[in-house]
């Protein structure tokens, strides 16, 4: 019962009911992994350490074949020296004990920050970017009471230029509401799930055609 989670790992066992399991294969989840192949001083991660979400959900580097993801693009798998690392996901969560969600939506940002840079990467490739303030990334923060989700998106600063990263909130349930409340938090994170995963689906396709198409 979530609603008796008191700590962290307590909330982390509650919630797996929550969450969509049965993806295809080559479609995987990581839980509490620092993203090392990810890469540092981009300007929004300078002197920060590598981010290290809870659970990131994504697409295997394999099932990006025969499109060389981790030659052709920075940032695209979040695993150094890793079998099959999970590789441009659109999916990231935090969990925290009760009443800490505040750290959670923090830590969110910096996750979903890093997942739209390596999306960006990746439509820079292919030529097609993102219109600014085009959101296609999503994060999640529990608590064991309260589900936030979160969507993601840059657009250049008016100053400099540069990408600024920015997160906005999609969704909130009080998940210990009633039980209809909880069906609906759960409804609306596989669902979560899902568009991510067609994203990720879109994204990969669109890059191994292009890449087909270059060794023609």
């Amino acid at each position: 019962n979530i609603s008796n989670a008191h700590t962290e790992a307590d909330v982390i066992l509650a919630s797996q009911s929550l969450l969509k399991k049965d993806y295809p294969q080559g479609y995987k989840y990581a839980c509490n992994r620092p993203f090392t192949g990810f890469p540092p001083d981009l300007g929004f991660n300078d002197g920060l350490s590598a981010p290290q979400p809870d659970y990131v959900q994504g697409l295997a580097q394999s099932a990006f074949g025969p499109f060389p993801a981790d030659e052709q693009l920075n940032g695209a798998i979040l695993y150094k020296n890793d079998y099959d690392p999970i590789t441009l996901p659109h999916l990231a969560g935090e969990w925290k004990g009760p009443l800490r969600l505040t750290g959670a939506k923090v830590q969110s940002a910096y996750d979903g920050a890093c997942l739209v840079y390596s999306r960006n990467q990746a439509l820079s490739y292919l030529g097609t970017p993102d219109p600014p303030g085009h959101a296609q990334v999503t994060t999640f923060t529990l608590d064991g009471t309260l589900l936030n989700q979160f969507a993601h998106y840059a657009r250049p600063s008016s100053t400099d230029g540069r990408p600024e990263y920015h997160q906005y909130p999609i969704n909130s349930t009080l998940l210990t509401n009633s039980y209809q409340e909880f069906k609906t938090g759960r409804k609306e994170l596989r669902n979560a799930q899902d568009y991510a995963m067609g994203q990720s689906h879109q994204l990969r396709d669109q890059l191994r055609d292009h890449w087909r198409e270059q060794q023609r």
